[in-house]
């Protein structure tokens, strides 16, 4: 089993939802959160410039068959890349061994 984590851009949520939605990944977890990026440069809008230092990502925690890793991780790729600085990173660890409460059910049948 496998640990995808995902700081994404908050307005390619929707996007990445259906297309893990699409590749039977259904179950997650996320967080809005804020980090500082290497970015220095801040944005100018109507000559008023604005810090890009401190960005409001979603932070997603997904945990997945070693079978699902790799639709996993190309379904974030795709859907949540707009080819720009800050579109996010992907961290992949590994998980021990996972439970379901309800049953006791342990391993990879914990995760269905």
């Amino acid at each position: 089993m496998k640990k995808v984590e995902a700081i994404i851009r908050k307005s390619k949520f929707r996007e990445v939802k259906e297309a893990l939605h699409n590749v039977e990944v259904n179950f997650f977890s996320y967080w809005d959160v804020t980090g500082v990026g290497n970015e220095k440069v801040g944005k100018s809008y109507r000559g008023i410039t604005y810090s890009t230092s401190d960005i409001q990502r979603r932070y997603l925690s997904i945990v997945v068959s070693d079978s699902f890793l790799d639709r996993t991780i190309e379904a974030i790729l795709k859907s949540g890349s707009t080819d720009n600085v800050g579109d996010g990173k992907i961290f992949v660890s590994e998980i021990k061994e996972a439970y379901r409460i309800r049953t006791g059910e342990k391993g990879n049948e914990s995760l269905n």
